[in-house]
């Protein structure tokens, strides 16, 4: 029993074959609604093993075969971990074919025991994943030719584990500013209180995109824990930033982590920009400091984005991982009146944004990462629905997120209403991958 599945990339065979070698490649292609999560990468697609983690600890070690290594056209990798070579043998050709001088057709064919409609939603998602990789990278070479090395604070975060993924695979490094001991040279210890003088240096960009959640009920520990996980260490790595940049020991660019937040919670159907004015509230507060924290780089004269997310759809994190099994349980529903606005982007798509952000001289100052085509909390509630197969008539009543939320917190996130717009993306001409609800919800649950 075997499953293929052959589509065409834009670009060319040594392109195609050169991404696949690189760090990150795994990462990209493995998508966040399969039962697995990668421990670690292969080190070479020649003779290098990934191990995976399956539901109840087992693990599937994919060990590349170096008999089928054959550069550009083929690799090949087999499950080779016990107990699960017994029961499902699994190898994995990976061949690659010049269309022609810019085009090359991939083709994954799997012998396994397993059958071919299991598999399925992982190989599309798969190729879909590639062929806007691939188109990415493309853009991402013209604006900025020569890799980079890049410092970037949460990593392990949904957007900085899939974002340093994409950095790796268009050949830049990335440089993991982490809170614990650092393990390797492609790690550096960071104190988000009192960052080392030279943390930054040799670093051409900075991305920071850690602080605590703002998901929670609203309590008075909540939002100071949210704000001061944002603020103060933002102004200590701005700082670090503008001395080593003043000094000649990097970085040019800093790109800072906001959310439209800034907006504040209720705007009715204004149509939101970057340059509109702020809103009131608790979030808007603490976003409107956050991204005043990033002054003393702007200042220094790093070219600084700071990077206004709105509601991410990812399957491995975030809103979507919470509502994904309640409406595939057919409990979902609108939230009140369900006329409220969600100015939301897939994950694929925000990853592009703060790529973006890095490589693109264009960009500076706020910039709003969002579908160019907001919805209506009823018309997501009925796109969930469509993509997951499922009814979605339990509406939720307004007074139930104020009773888990408090009411600040359920007007900051469950019932927040704001119509943005990514207005600065669309006067440079960004593209998104997934600009519908559908085909990103669709992408993301693999349907």
């Amino acid at each position: 029993m075997s499953i293929t599945r052959s589509s065409v990339v834009d670009d060319s065979i040594d392109e195609v074959f050169a991404w696949h070698k690189r760090p990150g490649a795994f990462h990209r292609l493995s998508p966040g609604f399969a039962p697995m999560s990668l421990r670690s990468e292969a080190t070479s697609i020649e003779d290098g093993e990934a191990i995976l983690v399956l539901p109840g600890g087992l693990t599937w070690t994919a060990a590349h075969q170096p008999d089928g290594y054959r550069p550009p056209n083929q690799f090949v990798d087999k499950l080779t971990s016990f107990p699960l070579r017994y029961v499902t043998p699994w190898t994995h050709t990976h061949n690659f074919d010049a269309v022609d001088a810019d085009h090359t057709r991939v083709t994954d064919t799997v012998d396994t025991r397993v059958p071919g409609f299991a598999l399925s939603s992982m190989f599309d998602f798969r190729h879909r994943q590639l062929a806007d990789d691939i188109i990415t990278q493309k853009w991402a070479r013209s604006l900025q030719p020569t890799p980079l090395t890049i410092g970037m604070t949460g990593v392990s975060g949904t957007i900085g584990t899939a974002l340093a993924a994409l950095a790796t695979t268009g050949g830049h490094r990335v440089v993991s500013l982490v809170r614990r001991e650092p393990v390797g040279d492609d790690e550096r210890r960071w104190d988000p209180d009192n960052p080392a003088a030279d943390l930054l240096d040799d670093l051409d960009v900075v991305v920071h995109l850690a602080g605590s959640s703002i998901a929670g009920r609203f309590t008075d520990a909540h939002v100071s824990r949210v704000r001061h996980s944002r603020v103060e260490p933002s102004h200590a790595l701005a700082r670090v930033a503008a001395t080593a940049a003043a000094d000649g020991r990097g970085p040019r660019v800093f790109v800072g982590a906001s959310a439209i937040g800034y907006y504040g919670a209720d705007r009715g159907d204004e149509e939101l920009t970057e340059t509109s004015d702020p809103g009131d509230g608790v979030i808007a507060d603490i976003v409107r400091d956050w991204e005043a924290a990033y002054a003393p780089a702007a200042d220094a004269g790093l070219r600084v984005v700071t990077v206004r997310t709105g509601v991410v759809q990812a399957s491995a994190g975030g809103m979507l991982k919470v509502l994904r099994p309640v409406f595939g349980a057919g409990l979902g529903g609108p939230i009140g009146d369900g006329t409220q606005w969600l100015s939301w982007i897939g994950l694929e798509d925000v990853c592009d944004v703060f790529y973006r952000a890095a490589l693109d001289d264009r960009l500076s100052g706020p910039v709003n990462a969002v579908s160019p085509e907001p919805v209506r909390n009823s018309e997501f509630t009925d796109t969930m629905g469509t993509v997951l197969h499922r009814p979605t008539v339990m509406r939720v009543p307004e007074f139930a997120p104020k009773l888990v939320l408090t009411e600040s917190g359920a007007g900051s996130l469950a019932l927040a209403s704001q119509r943005v717009l990514p207005e600065t993306l669309a006067g440079i001409g960004h593209d998104f991958r997934m600009p519908a609800l559908a085909d990103a919800l669709r992408h993301q649950c693999g349907r």
